[in-house]
């Protein structure tokens, strides 16, 4: 899940809440969207690999 920043970064946060805090986890913060869906496969391949 991508957000784009005020500062106009984009941040990767985690699909799920964290059930600890109840929001989601920070998984790092691009300067471009591109980079910030790169990221996103990547995160995702990882996951089932």
């Amino acid at each position: 899940m991508i957000r784009k920043l005020t500062s106009g970064q984009y941040r990767l946060y985690s699909r799920k809440k964290d059930p600890k805090s109840g929001k989601r986890r920070n998984l790092g913060t691009f300067e471009t969207k591109e980079a910030a869906q790169k990221h996103e496969r990547e995160v995702q391949y990882f996951k089932h690999h």
